[in-house]
């Protein structure tokens, strides 16, 4: 392929991704800090209670992913937090399980799913930070 065509693509695949990413949600790990900032702020948002080895965070995960990137979603502040390392807030946000989806608009929770991975009901959660 001439070296041309490989700097035009590269630069269009380049482009392409940063205006795509201009419309994805906020992701952070999560950390009682920026998640306060962002309940006073009164943000949508997202926390998931997430571990590397669970089956059903795999599953939601491409889900989570394609609704986190929709234009609606924009402004959702995604907190993961880690099941296994972050136990603290685990107890704190009252999970038993990993897998678990909480949101709050602000600092009020509108909802919670554990172990859900169903597309249609998965943004239903996330329609209700708005």
């Amino acid at each position: 392929m001439p070296r041309k065509l490989i700097s035009v693509l590269s630069v269009a695949v380049v482009m392409s991704a940063v205006a795509f990413g201009a419309h994805a949600a906020d992701k952070l790990n999560y950390d009682a800090k920026s998640f306060a900032a962002a309940q006073a702020a009164g943000k949508p948002i997202l926390v998931e209670i997430h571990a590397t080895w669970c089956p059903t965070c795999k599953a939601q995960a491409p889900i989570l992913s394609d609704l986190e990137n929709q234009d609606k979603f924009k402004n959702l502040a995604v907190f993961r937090v880690d099941f296994d390392s972050q136990k603290d807030a685990v107890k704190a946000f009252g999970a038993r399980v990993q897998s678990t989806l909480i949101t709050f608009k602000g600092s009020v929770e509108t909802g919670r799913s554990v172990g859900d991975t169903n597309p249609s009901s998965i943004a239903a959660l996330l329609d209700k930070t708005s």
